[in-house]
């Protein structure tokens, strides 16, 4: 259509014009340019170059679409491809590149997605672990105690494990409880409970299994104190030093309570070796592992910074482990 607009102005616009678009002075030459276009080979000439503007312009704007097509097409493919993964269950998928924005944004919100499920599976696994092992040391002291009742021919005897067995089940109550509200816990408004009640409950329930092993529990230092934490979390807290000494310690446990500032601190040891050096640092961690005490350990630094503390092991040989919780006034 350009060809044909062009030699209808040549027609028509002065000549001076006109030799300025033929790039020419020369008259002759001019005007059998302008003869040639007048007669019926000119026509043919103009319809001719008229086609083949048309078909160079559709074969320009099919290649224009195609390549648009397959701008938008490729990153749409490979985002319904991670849609389908992430609907299937795995959760890494990268992020898809188009530089289109809307194509973009749905590629973001997609790698947020792939990132919160990634640690929404993470957090069920802990979970799973943590309620695992929490509830694996009550049921363990539990039976225990009834085995204590089995044995024995002893009426009052038996009345007396009965009773503490009843505390065992209500502390195993306890922590399914904390279980369950513990993505609630953020170490304030935390209620306060009596050391020497822990104390006294936890000595008393350890009481057979470590007489059995010859060895014994004794509690010392401060009295009265109270602490900015749940029953069922300071006494699973306990509950983990007390089961990783009878499993790795050796001779007397000593549990000293005493004041530091604003804090209690209650140091637990033994008379053991200790802490292997090489693990000593990681001891924490969920990957570390000293016969299968890791994890234990894991989840009660884990609740203790729930409740607003921190457990630190702050000898490796001999074994001290810290409980640092906030002091709470006397009720």
């Amino acid at each position: 259509m350009v060809a044909v607009a062009a030699v209808i102005a040549l027609l028509v616009i002065p000549p001076a014009i006109a030799r300025l678009w033929l790039f020419t002075t020369d008259d002759a030459q001019f005007e059998s340019v302008l003869d040639l276009l007048r007669g019926p080979r000119g026509i043919v000439w103009v319809i001719a170059v008229s086609i083949i503007q048309v078909v160079a312009g559709l074969a320009v704007s099919q290649w224009i679409a195609k390549r648009e097509a397959a701008r938008v097409t490729r990153p749409m493919t490979e985002l319904a491809a991670q849609a389908e993964r992430l609907g299937a269950g795995e959760s890494r998928i990268g992020r898809v590149e188009s530089g289109i924005d809307e194509i973009d944004r749905v590629s973001d919100v997609l790698s947020h997605s792939a990132v919160n499920i990634t640690r929404q599976l993470a957090q069920q696994r802990d979970f799973a672990a943590d309620a695992s092992h929490q509830l694996r040391t009550p049921l363990t002291a539990l039976l225990m105690r009834l085995d204590e009742i089995a044995a024995t021919d002893d009426i009052e005897a038996a009345r007396e494990e009965a009773g503490i067995a009843i505390d065992q089940v209500e502390r195993l109550t306890k922590v399914v409880d904390d279980l369950m509200a513990r993505s609630r816990a953020h170490g304030d408004d935390q209620p306060q409970v009596s050391l020497d009640s822990v104390l006294a409950a936890l000595q008393r329930e350890w009481q057979p299994a470590f007489a059995s092993a010859r060895r014994s529990v004794r509690v010392h230092g401060e009295r009265g104190l109270y602490v900015q934490a749940t029953r069922s979390a300071v006494s699973q807290i306990i509950s983990t030093l007390l089961e990783n000494s009878l499993q790795h310690g050796r001779g007397t446990v000593d549990v000293h309570a005493r004041r530091s500032g604003p804090s209690v601190v209650l140091e637990m040891s033994d008379q053991g070796v200790g802490v292997p050096l090489d693990i000593a640092a990681h001891i924490f961690e969920r990957s570390v592992s000293s016969r299968g005490s890791g994890l234990g350990l894991a989840l009660a630094r884990d609740l203790a910074a729930a409740s607003g503390g921190r457990l630190e092991l702050v000898s490796a040989q001999p074994a001290i482990f810290a409980l640092f919780l906030s002091e709470a006034p006397a009720p």
